[in-house]
Parts: C-alpha cells; sequence; structure tokens
C-alpha cells in the first residue's frame, strides 16, 4: 500500500494533468498551466525515486532550474503574442508568419 502511494499516486496526477492539457488546447495559458503541472508533479516522482534509493538529491535542484527556466519562457511567449494579436486563442495562430 504504501508502495502505492509512492509511485502510484504521483504516476495518476501525472496522468490527470496530461488530461488536463489535451482537453484545454483552446487557450496558451490554460496549457502552460497543465504543463507546469505535469513538471512539479514530475519533480515529486523523480524526488521520491532518488531519495528512496538515497542517490544525489541534487539533481532534483537542477531540474527544478530548468523548469523554472521553461516557465519564464513560456510566459514570455504568452505576453508576447498577446501584444501582438490581443488574445491567446489557437485559432489565431494561423495569422502567425514565420
Amino acid at each position: 500500500m504504501i508502495m502505492f502511494i509512492y509511485w502510484g499516486f504521483p504516476m495518476i496526477l501525472i496522468i490527470m494533468g496530461l488530461f488536463i492539457f489535451v482537453s484545454n488546447r483552446k487557450h496558451l495559458l490554460s496549457m502552460l498551466l497543465s504543463l507546469e503541472y505535469i513538471v512539479l508533479m514530475m519533480f515529486l516522482l523523480l524526488f521520491i525515486y532518488l531519495s528512496f534509493y538515497n542517490n544525489e538529491c541534487y539533481f532534483s535542484m537542477m531540474f527544478l532550474t530548468f523548469s523554472v527556466c521553461e516557465g519564464a519562457l513560456g510566459l514570455s511567449i504568452l505576453v508576447s503574442m498577446i501584444r501582438t494579436h490581443g488574445n491567446d486563442y489557437f485559432q489565431s495562430f494561423n495569422v502567425l508568419q514565420c
């Protein structure tokens, strides 16, 4: 039972986050929030794995650093898209020119 709490509960939360990510694909902000939720649940799973096997936990700090950088990049894309197009709908992506 305790192994299910350690391994199964974070996996269920990751699957729920993936379901939210797939179902809320209309707005960029809701997709970014669900991606951050998935990253935090992956951090929980990684932290449990590293502490369970008594490995080095500095890797989890590095993982959190990269996830914060990923979140900042996502928010900068969101802000630039709202400044240029006025909304965060994915229907307005067809007007984006590269």
